[in-house]
């Protein structure tokens, strides 16, 4: 069974996620950002999700966790809780 460990930011606009997307780009820390920015519990712990298999996770954050390259920022993903980046630490299948 997959498995997978993954951060994540989470804004109420696509544009400001964008806007953190850039500056994660340019060479700002994902987990300050997230810390700073997230409206997630998470973003305290730097916006990490821990370790969880499929269909754990709301289907949009699925999709990207088991199929996007590990370590590279992906962004923005639309949820019903609003504009995520994503970034997958880990994964094994």
């Amino acid at each position: 069974m997959a498995k997978a460990t993954a951060r994540h930011i989470l804004v109420e606009s696509e544009e400001l996620c964008n806007n953190l997307k850039s500056e994660i780009e340019g060479g700002k820390d994902f987990t300050e950002l997230a810390k700073e920015h997230s409206t997630c519990p998470s973003g305290q712990q730097g916006g990490e999700l821990g370790e969880f298999g499929p269909g754990m996770m709301v289907p949009e954050f699925d999709e990207v966790v088991f199929s996007a390259p590990v370590n590279e920022v992906q962004g923005p993903v639309q949820t019903q809780f609003g504009y995520h980046l994503l970034e997958v630490t880990s994964r094994t299948e």
